[in-house]
């Protein structure tokens, strides 16, 4: 059960991620707000609604090298999850994305999960259309590191990154978009189908939101099992995702949006 919940947990924050860590590509907004954090709890509930298992956190800043963008992103266990399940993770993801194309870059993960600890970088080479995955054990130095590369086109994203491309076409209740994401060095097409505009309770208040429902479970898909991933991402300028709802075999996973702020520019 741990493992399920923990595969379906963390594949929705990521999925969420891509819609939140950006304004909306559209021609009126800026692709990025640099210093723009958001804050998110999810609730788990299968016998019992609603019981608070994670804090997630999602920041946009300058890359080092000053020209590019840095996302960093954390998933953090809490609560009964914690205490009744025994069972924690933390999972941290820092993406470089490019500046003008707006693809990853590099994709830098830590990943705990009790006592299993893993940390991986994926490089991304355009020029000769690859992704290179590389997977250690700070635990255990002399353990071979795990590697996969795998072919990308000129276009490839993260679970971070993904959804830029998505932001770049205009939202529209009927249309479907496919976008290209790798995770732990393989390679998927993702459709995403925008299936209503509904108006949300939020902490703006009530307000219009596209329904997204990203195809990411199923055989060959990112979890490989029964289940459906919906997001709500408001209709106006800044498209951010005010919530979210996994269902699968372990129950139904709600995040919601708590808080939105802005740190100072340096």
């Amino acid at each position: 059960m741990k493992k399920e919940f923990l595969s379906s947990f963390l594949l929705f924050v990521w999925v969420l991620i891509l819609a939140s860590i950006a304004s909306a590509q559209q021609p009126q907004t800026k692709s990025y707000v640099l210093g723009e954090v958001l804050t998110y709890e999810g609730k788990f509930s299968k016998i019992i609604k609603g019981i608070a298992v994670a804090d997630l956190t999602f920041k946009v800043e300058n890359a080092p090298n000053g020209k590019d963008y840095l996302i960093k992103s954390e998933a953090k266990s809490k609560g009964t999850l914690v205490k009744l399940v025994r069972f924690s993770f933390l999972q941290q993801i820092q993406s470089t994305v490019d500046s003008i194309k707006l693809h990853v870059l590099k994709s830098v993960k830590h990943d705990a999960q009790n006592d299993r600890i893993r940390d991986s970088e994926a490089v991304f080479d355009y020029d000769n259309k690859k992704v290179t995955y590389t997977e250690t054990d700070p635990t255990d130095p002399m353990r071979a590191p795990r590697k996969v590369a795998s072919e990308v086109g000129a276009n490839a994203q993260d679970l971070v990154s993904g959804v830029y491309s998505l932001r770049s076409l205009p939202l529209a209740v009927g249309k479907t978009f496919e976008v290209t994401v790798s995770d732990s060095g393989l390679v998927y097409k993702v459709p995403v189908h925008v299936t209503a505009r509904v108006r949300q309770k939020s902490i703006f208040g009530k307000i219009w939101c596209f329904r997204l429902e990203p195809e990411v479970f199923g055989e060959k898909r990112l979890i490989e099992q029964k289940g459906s991933l919906i997001i709500w991402i408001t209709d106006d300028a800044r498209r951010i995702p005010i919530r979210g709802q996994v269902n699968a075999n372990i129950g139904r996973v709600e995040i919601k949006l708590k808080s939105i702020s802005y740190t100072p520019k340096r």
